[in-house]
């Protein structure tokens, strides 16, 4: 009897013998993304705290320059203040504010009769707009009261986050970091909180000012800006932390010395 023949093995194509010799596709590795790098400064916590320790001497109790009798006067004058010195508008305000101190009274003002009032402050025509457009805004939505919070100030018309941050240090007691050109002049010709825009100084400053510092860090920081690391020449001589400093501008190693200061006059 003859054995079965076993079936002969099909013959692969040419196809798919190279096929199965090819490896299968792998798809590749997602990139990563890299890590945003938080900027490298040549300032070590312990100067840092240094640098913040001494200004605290030199002005215990810093207060803003801008007057103003609540909150919101203290708005409207940060928001005049744009483009503008505190002298100046102080010298606009005064008036204004010892017949229009509240929102209510602003309305009945008026909007001409606010322009009389500020006609001396750069922009007055548009920011007298603004003054009763903020002033018509917190009677309609807020019960004439300054709000507290950051996002719904920058609501007010003229007023940004520069103002809010202002508004909540000085008049609620928040302890926030507005960025002026004084503090952002300072953040890069010292390189301590380096930025292209004031929201990035800001930031770099938020992250290395000590906790303990933060509340008047913003006015130590503008006051030593306007009164000592002035922007057309910094006054060296006259800065007490000349030693700590990594300015390639600055002209002197020797601070000077550390005492209290008499409250500035504007």
């Amino acid at each position: 009897m003859e054995k079965p023949k076993s079936p002969k093995p099909a013959k692969m194509s040419l196809a798919s013998s190279a096929a199965a010799k090819k490896p299968a596709r792998t798809k590749p590795a997602a990139r990563k993304k890299p890590a945003t790098r938080r900027r490298k400064i040549p300032y070590t916590p312990e100067e840092i705290r240094e640098i913040f320790r001494r200004f605290s001497v030199q002005r215990p109790e810093p207060k803003g320059e801008l007057e103003h009798v609540n909150p919101f006067t203290l708005v409207v004058a940060v928001a005049l203040s744009a483009q503008a010195t505190d002298a100046g508008v102080n010298k606009a305000t005064r008036a204004l504010f010892a017949v229009a101190d509240t929102p209510e009274k602003m309305l009945a003002l008026g909007e001409d009769k606010v322009r009389d009032y500020i006609k001396t402050i750069g922009l007055y025509r548009n920011k007298a707009k603004n003054v009763i457009a903020l002033s018509q805004k917190l009677v309609d939505e807020f019960g004439g009261e300054v709000p507290r919070t950051e996002a719904e100030l920058v609501t007010l018309p003229g007023v940004g986050r520069k103002t809010a941050n202002v508004v909540m240090s000085m008049a609620f007691g928040v302890p926030t970091l507005a960025v002026d050109t004084h503090v952002f002049r300072i953040g890069n010709r010292l390189k301590i909180a380096p930025g292209k825009t004031p929201d990035e100084v800001e930031q770099a400053f938020l992250k290395i000012i000590p906790e303990d510092y933060l509340f008047h860090a913003h006015h130590w920081l503008i006051l030593h800006g306007r009164y000592c690391c002035k922007a057309r020449k910094p006054e060296c001589e006259r800065c007490v932390i000349a030693d700590i400093c990594k300015s390639p501008e600055k002209t002197t190693d020797v601070p000077a010395p550390l005492v209290e200061l008499p409250a500035q006059i504007v």
